[in-house]
């Protein structure tokens, strides 16, 4: 966008205003397309565009995009404001003296200005909170899911705002091509999903066949689905509606795919929603599955790295859903460590599967690290049984501190490449 923007503003042959008057036109103009451009390119991103997870290796990247798209839109958008605000600073110190006039409207274009400025004010302002409560983690989800859901409304008010304020100069230059396209782009995604069309293509319905929970507070569903699921690959989530007010969540498959329409979810009681979630399931009940999707596999990227597999807690499901998904043919099972670590063993209902599992695949190398017993996984037990200069391929499941703790620690001893792949989905 600022290289477009730069092309056209050096080829203009349109009377430049005096240098400090130049600079705040250009900032305002500047600061207004970044703006519109990367909240465009946020709503087209929310459409979960499937063909984007091959680039971007996976969803759960295509979602990181969208929320740091959103972020740098809205302190773009402050940016604006700002600089829009700052006009009279400008005005007291420099003056008049070399400003460009407006163009003179009227009518109807000059009423649609106007409307358009207020308009884009008072959006700006309520896009401001949103994000302060996307930020704030502790307000609660559903109340925050509704919220967001007004987002497209208030991006089409942004476009009328930016579609009649914006130099009429532009729609004669490639800028004004590239803002096209954001906003009709950014427009459709909005309609799609203020008409709750998002995903719709890869909807399937089913049933839930058995809801069971464990002491650990995981709660486990089958669900049976019709005819049209094409099946999936382990390690794939899909978004999951078990009641339409409480809309779509993402949960890992925690199964292989046999083939016969069924998956399993191990969920784990988090949040709000989670939480006696249990209760609210029956056998029977209807469930919508929006999927599959994720690119978290165990291919290598290195023929003689060594891989390492770390699930902490629920996130062991992908793994397990990997696991058995090569009892069928064991000997495609790669050679890798897989640390599984959790709070107590002896209650942990995963061990025993995992256990079972990796009974039949001889190149698995299980180690569950018990918590009550004061075992924890660190990077030195990683390393011991790893040729440092060696290349080092990580899959990782687990709570995002830990991830981040842990990669830091292996790019300061790994002195081989290291390639540390771990799910970005984490929405708010």
């Amino acid at each position: 966008m600022i290289i477009v923007w730069g092309w056209s503003y050096f080829t203009s042959t349109s009377a430049k205003a005096s240098l400090p008057w130049e600079i705040y036109d250009n900032s305002l103009y500047l600061s207004g397309l970044l703006s519109i451009g990367l909240m465009s390119i946020t709503m087209m991103l929310a459409t979960r565009p499937a063909w984007l997870e091959t680039p971007f290796n996976g969803l759960d990247k295509v979602y990181r995009l969208h929320k740091w798209t959103g972020i740098l839109a809205v302190a773009f958008a402050a940016l604006h404001w700002l600089i829009e605000m700052g006009d009279d600073v400008i005005k007291s110190v420099f003056g008049q003296e070399g400003r460009l006039h407006d163009q003179d409207f009227s009518g109807f274009i000059d009423m649609m200005r106007d409307a358009a400025e207020d308009i884009g004010e008072w959006a700006v302002y309520l896009v401001f909170a949103m994000l302060v409560l996307t930020l704030w983690k502790r307000f609660p989800y559903k109340p925050w899911r509704y919220l967001h859901r007004a987002m497209p409304i208030l991006y089409l008010l942004l476009v009328f705002h930016a579609a009649w304020l914006a130099p009429l100069i532009w729609w004669q230059q490639p800028i004004g091509l590239l803002m096209a396209l954001l906003l009709v782009g950014g427009s459709i995604a909005s309609i799609l999903s203020l008409s709750q069309k998002v995903g719709r293509s890869r909807q399937v319905q089913g049933t839930i066949l058995s809801v069971s929970s464990s002491t650990m507070g995981i709660i486990e569903v089958v669900c049976q689905l019709d005819n049209t699921w094409k099946g999936h690959h382990a390690g794939q989530f899909a978004f999951v509606t078990f009641d339409r007010s409480e809309g779509a969540h993402p949960f890992t498959i925690a199964s292989s795919d046999q083939g016969k329409g069924q998956i399993t979810f191990q969920i784990k009681a988090l949040g709000d929603y989670t939480t006696d979630l249990d209760h609210k399931l029956r056998v029977g009940q209807a469930v919508t599955i929006e999927g599959p999707y994720g690119k978290f596999n165990f291919k290598r990227r290195k023929a003689k790295a060594s891989q390492i597999w770390i699930a902490g807690g629920i996130g062991i499901t992908p793994f397990l859903a990997w696991l058995e998904d090569l009892q069928i043919q064991p000997e495609q099972a790669p050679a890798a460590q897989l640390h599984y670590s959790t709070r107590n063993s002896a209650t942990d209902p995963f061990v025993k599967r995992l256990q079972l599992v990796c009974s039949g695949l001889p190149s698995i190398k299980l180690y569950v690290h018990d918590g009550s017993q004061g075992e924890k996984l660190t990077t030195v037990q990683l390393l011991s049984q790893h040729a440092r200069k060696g290349a080092m391929e990580v899959w990782f499941c687990g709570p995002s501190t830990w991830a981040k703790t842990l990669e830091k620690e292996l790019r300061e001893s790994v002195k081989g490449s290291l390639f540390f792949r771990k799910e970005a989905f984490e929405l708010r």
